[in-house]
């Protein structure tokens, strides 16, 4: 395939966030007569730009591109956002530049990063949206009841949420009925950017369970060192006499798709009292192979995330820019990149939906319903935020019960389940 020299990093300065009235189209015996002021704009030519690419059609791509460049801004309303942000992996995957994008990608956001931003960010987001507390309520509510009684916990938390699930955990472990029971918290860091201010999360954990009368041990394990799947109760430091959580959030979708029996089986191997497993609702695995499918459900997905960050967030936030520039790291590692490219550990992106993960739990897992109290605290948390926001039940092809999901305007976006031996 020719390849093509446009730049899609250029004229995306003005702040409008209205459409511009440009009616450029494209028409041949297999093009399209799409115009940029139909509604859905950007998905139009996004799909059309995909399939072109699919078909090595160099003429229709260096137009379609061009097209993209001039109609799409990181400032504007949302198609004009998802234009932007999928121009530079379609731009990438055309010109085979995915790896060394991705890369300078990670590397700008890495030299950025900080506690005090990366912190401000999730507790903005938590305050507008519950697309992670969800996930956080869930999670805390099946723990809490599987250590009922117990007094030596051990949580093994692989999650890159900058443990802003466990403070309430604690108040709640700290006005417990009986004995207040000791706590170990063994953080598994799979991203770089969350290595980088764990040494402040340490100090504000530490503090807090003592100012919670808590008694309270944290670690944390680089999990970029091996892969997960190789880690060993020993590397956790898991105890016989310790009961044991394993908590995901978000964290799965990052390991090697090929390594996910392997974790699975490490999680077995820990006999826990629970596991609890939250992840994004997309499939962005099985089609790994098609590009144009592939790229139907990521965007798929990253509309609904975006129209979910337009209605949740002011025009003008900061912080929802910052969320759709994160957005720009996966989409580009999704759809540019090759899966056997050594890019670096964690940062796999291959997202499977609530119903393919537990065809892979249920080998040695059985799932566990939330109790009556956990989906009443869920259904609590979701009456604080906007209308729009729902809880949905959901049964696998098998006619199981296979947890529950947060639905934004009647869609699933995000998958929460609970699991034991």
């Amino acid at each position: 395939m020719e390849r093509t020299h446009l730049s899609p990093y250029t004229n995306h300065h003005q702040t409008s966030t209205t459409k511009r009235p440009i009616s450029h189209t494209y028409s041949d015996s297999g093009g399209s007569d799409t115009s940029p002021d139909d509604d859905k704009w950007a998905s139009k030519l996004l799909r059309e730009c995909a399939r072109a690419i699919s078909e090595k059609d160099s003429a229709k791509i260096n137009h379609l591109l061009w097209m993209l460049n001039e109609l799409s801004s990181p400032y504007g309303d949302c198609d004009q956002k998802l234009a932007y942000y999928f121009l530079q992996a379609l731009f990438c995957k055309a010109t085979e530049s995915g790896q060394r994008c991705y890369k300078t990608l990670v590397s700008v956001a890495d030299k950025s990063h900080c506690f005090d931003s990366a912190r401000k960010l999730i507790l903005k987001f938590q305050e507008v949206s519950p697309w992670t507390t969800f996930g956080h309520v869930a999670s805390n509510g099946a723990i809490l009841e599987a250590f009922e009684g117990e007094t030596k916990l051990h949580i093994i938390d692989i999650s890159n949420t900058l443990c802003t699930q466990w403070p309430t955990l604690l108040e709640a472990l700290a006005t417990r009925s009986d004995d207040t029971p000791s706590l170990k918290l063994t953080v598994v860091v799979t991203a770089t950017m969350v290595r980088s201010v764990m040494k402040e999360i340490t100090q504000r954990m530490e503090k807090f369970a003592r100012l919670m009368g808590v008694p309270f041990e944290f670690n944390v394990i680089n999990g970029s060192n091996k892969p997960l799947g190789q880690l060993t109760k020993e590397d956790l430091g898991v105890q016989d006499d310790e009961a044991i959580a394993v908590n995901c959030i978000g964290a799965l979708r990052r390991v090697e798709v090929e390594e996910r029996g392997d974790i699975i089986r490490l999680f077995s191997s820990l006999k826990p009292r629970v596991v609890t497993i939250v992840e994004e609702e997309a499939d962005f695995t099985s089609s790994r192979s098609d590009f144009v499918k592939c790229f139907e459900e990521c965007l798929r997905y990253y509309t609904l995330y975006f129209e979910m960050l337009e209605e949740s967030f002011t025009t003008t936030s900061n912080e929802r820019l910052m969320l759709e520039r994160e957005c720009s790291r996966s989409i580009v590692r999704v759809l540019s990149c090759d899966d056997k490219q050594n890019i670096g550990s964690g940062d796999c992106e291959r997202r499977e939906k609530g119903e393919q993960w537990c065809e892979r739990l249920k080998a040695l897992f059985s799932h566990v319903n939330f109790s009556d109290d956990v989906v009443d605290d869920v259904k609590a948390l979701l009456r604080r935020y906007k209308t729009g926001w729902s809880l949905a039940h959901d049964q696998t092809k098998s006619n199981t019960d296979s947890g529950i999901y947060l639905a934004w305007k009647d869609e699933h976006v995000v998958w929460a389940s609970a699991w034991k031996l």
